[in-house]
């Protein structure tokens, strides 16, 4: 017999083999092949093992909840392995789906992988189908409120978001556990910086997927909030807690804008499409109906733009010297930045322009160890943001809108309009804009679109209005 070798356009299906859950050890397996390939084994370790010790009649509707969580991280996370080949079938081996659960894995596969699809030349509206069960297998159903305890297990990634949602809460008096995937030694920074009670759950990617990228797999960007949503929804039922709070702004469910060459707008590839809105919707209130229903899942910051936060967090220093949103330091493989900040990517010139409205220049300055807007070198990455002659970038930034009314803010300000990027800004794209279009104050106005539970919405509303 051959052994079978990974050829990409050869592959005919994708496989979701099986999954599994030891109480024992809080060890997830989720297990993924390729046609009759070998196993691609993942492997998430949520910490506090052993679980279920407790009431018996309790355990037994949280141990059906929690497979039903494992089921669903089974099918999301596959995305990473999914990508490799896209083949045009998809087979779950070990267990069956509804229709109300393909149509949301279509909707993450496909909008989720848009950015991926994009870069690659792919079409994947019409390829990605999940297969739909008979109901006596697939059993759906509403289900019942399991009596978590009122208690937020709030995602941290080490930058200004995360924490601006954690100390809203911390003042709003919200019991609350930080908790990260993976072993970045920044996130651990940050969360030990907050003096709450931590959790750093365990992500393994199976080793064969970094082996096939080297054999010529498709290879991209994929939904990983998606995936980091439906673990810490799993870690949330193991741990009897009734919230999993994340900290993505309105801005996120707006994508770059695709210019053809005639100069018109052509399609919009969002790449923060999982920390958008439709995805926080169709993600949370599937949870609700189909696992847990006093599991809730929202976004604390889903009322306010980028700018909008930048200013909540700008109005305190515990941070400063421990946050960072530049994506160099959060690579899978690749080189680190020495520092915090590489101070060349989207993320830090975005940043660096978004709180610079409302942080004092040395402050700033001093957070990324150079003034960004007096450097020639940035021009082209802050003409992206400002989406002149460009798209916006592919990264987790503001809206172009909230770049042109910061730097227009900026231009009025003696202290950064004679830097050399925001001079250049108000002799040459400053003209051609709208100037009704730059006012800052509309763009720190929090919007009604959000999931936050209403007690809870009605605390922080004057908080976040201010």
């Amino acid at each position: 017999m051959n052994k079978w070798s990974f050829q990409r356009d050869a592959i005919e299906a994708f496989r979701f083999v099986r999954c599994g859950f030891d109480p024992e050890t809080g060890i997830a397996t989720l297990v993924y092949a390729f046609d009759d390939g070998p196993e691609l084994v993942e492997t998430i370790t949520v910490p506090g093992a052993p679980f279920f010790n407790g009431d018996a009649g309790l355990d037994a509707a949280r141990v059906a909840a929690v497979e039903r969580a494992l089921r669903l991280l089974h099918l999301i996370a596959g995305v990473s392995y999914y990508k490799a080949a896209v083949p045009g079938e998809i087979r779950i081996d070990s267990y069956g789906i509804d229709a109300d659960t393909a149509a949301l894995l279509e909707t993450i596969y496909v909008n989720g992988l848009g950015e991926f699809a994009y870069r690659n030349g792919l079409n994947l509206h019409d390829r990605i189908k999940f297969p739909v069960a008979r109901v006596s297998e697939a059993h759906p159903g509403e289900r019942a409120s399991l009596g978590l305890r009122q208690h937020a297990l709030v995602a941290i990634g080490g930058g200004k978001d995360s924490l601006v949602s954690i100390e809203a809460l911390r003042e709003l008096g919200v019991e609350q556990t930080v908790a990260w995937i993976g072993g970045s030694q920044l996130i651990r920074a940050c969360a030990n910086r907050t003096g709450l009670p931590t959790l750093n759950i365990g992500r393994a990617l199976a080793p064969e997927l970094f082996e096939y990228n080297r054999q010529g797999a498709w290879n991209g960007h994929i939904p990983v909030t998606a995936v980091n949503s439906a673990i810490l929804v799993l870690a949330a039922l193991l741990h009897g807690v009734d919230q999993v709070v994340f900290s993505n702004e309105r801005s996120a469910s707006y994508g770059s804008i695709i210019i053809a060459p005639d100069g018109r707008g052509t399609d919009e590839v969002n790449h923060q499409w999982s920390k958008g809105w439709a995805f926080e919707q169709a993600f949370g209130e599937y949870v609700e109906r189909r696992v847990a229903a006093d599991l809730h899942y929202y976004s604390l910051l889903r009322p306010l733009s980028e700018l909008a936060v930048a200013r909540q967090f700008a109005r305190s220093d515990r941070y400063d010297a421990h946050f960072s949103s530049c994506n160099r330091n959060f690579h899978i493989l690749g080189e680190r930045p020495a520092n915090r900040w590489c101070g060349v990517c989207p993320k830090c010139h975005f940043v660096f322009l978004a709180l610079a409205p409302f942080m004092p220049k040395p402050r700033l300055v001093g957070i990324f160890g150079r003034n960004l807007l007096d450097d020639e070198d940035q021009i082209a990455g802050y003409d992206a943001l400002l989406e002149y002659r460009d798209h916006k970038p592919f990264e987790c930034v503001g809206e172009g809108r909230e770049s042109r009314a910061a730097m227009a803010l900026l231009a009025t300000r003696a202290e950064w309009r004679g830097d050399l990027v925001v001079e250049r800004f108000a002799r040459e794209i400053l003209p051609q804009l709208d100037r009704d279009e730059l006012a800052i104050d509309p763009l720190l106005v929090p919007d009604d679109g959000h999931r936050i539970p209403p007690a809870l919405r009605e605390r922080l509303g004057a908080r976040l209005s201010d």
